[in-house]
């Protein structure tokens, strides 16, 4: 890549402290527009650390973190979002109260800048209804239109934080452990549906099934004690025996054979 052009995503020597206990220890990472990248490692590796420091909700000890050539680190989590990086969390994060349209509405309303408008009808903003019923179409919960969100499904409720994750059109995914707790048919077709909505999006996701991984992912960083220690293609990391004693092992041979 030429000096001329920029990573969606670069990480530059970020380190994170807790008191004395480094968590992340110099991580250098750069990914690229439209690549959709698998983070993994074992558990306390610190993958869910390394997320909350890009997305802000933590902030770095040291380092840089830069999306689309701009620095990041440092800024509040909203101002990031707006920035054009959004993500979802381990735990769904939805309004059980409101209905799919009503949680999908509340996410397009601010991207398509009417903020705190209280004295608009909402029923008329025909823009931010017809871009939530794409949503809807979008995430396949349309038939589910006005049911509240807590009598989805479980799959269907990740579905519906995918959809208001990618609601405000950023340009940046974050998804933490978005297949967690599915059953393998489930998984399966949430894979399908994630490669659909992220598509000619950049996207990292933290996931522990291997299956999903090398089903999804461009590019697999191996993250171990707060370090990448390898960022290569599937079939690299595969074939790379310090990955496989430092983390796979037989996770590699189960998905090689076919299996989760």
């Amino acid at each position: 890549m030429s000096e001329a052009q920029t990573y969606a995503l670069e990480l530059k020597d970020v380190r994170k402290s807790f008191g004395k206990t480094e968590i992340i220890r110099g991580v250098n990472l750069a990914v690229q527009a439209g690549e959709r990248v698998a983070v993994i490692g074992p558990n306390g590796a610190g993958k869910s650390t390394l997320f909350n420091l890009i997305s802000g909700r933590f902030g770095a000890s040291s380092g840089e973190v830069l999306l689309h050539g701009q620095r990041i680190d440092g800024k509040k989590p909203y101002e990031i979002n707006r920035m054009g990086l959004s993500r979802s969390f381990q735990i769904t994060n939805i309004f059980p109260k409101l209905s799919v349209f009503e949680n999908l509405r509340c996410a397009v309303l601010w991207s398509l800048g009417y903020r705190y408008t209280f004295f608009k009808f909402l029923a008329d903003l025909e823009d931010a209804n017809e871009r939530t019923e794409q949503l809807m179409e979008m995430i396949r919960l349309d038939k589910k239109r006005d049911v509240l969100a807590v009598n989805l499904t479980y799959a269907e409720q990740r579905a519906l934080e995918i959809g208001v994750t990618i609601a405000g059109g950023a340009s940046v995914i974050l998804l933490d452990e978005p297949t967690a707790g599915m059953s393998k048919s489930e998984t399966a077709r949430f894979i399908h549906l994630i490669r659909e909505v992220t598509e000619g999006k950049t996207l990292l996701t933290v996931e522990h099934d291997m299956g999903v991984v090398f089903g999804l992912a461009d590019k697999i960083a191996v993250v171990v004690y707060g370090e990448v220690i390898a960022f290569d293609t599937p079939e690299a990391v595969r074939a790379n025996a310090k990955v496989q004693e430092a983390y796979l092992g037989s996770a590699v041979a189960d998905a090689q054979a076919g299996g989760h």
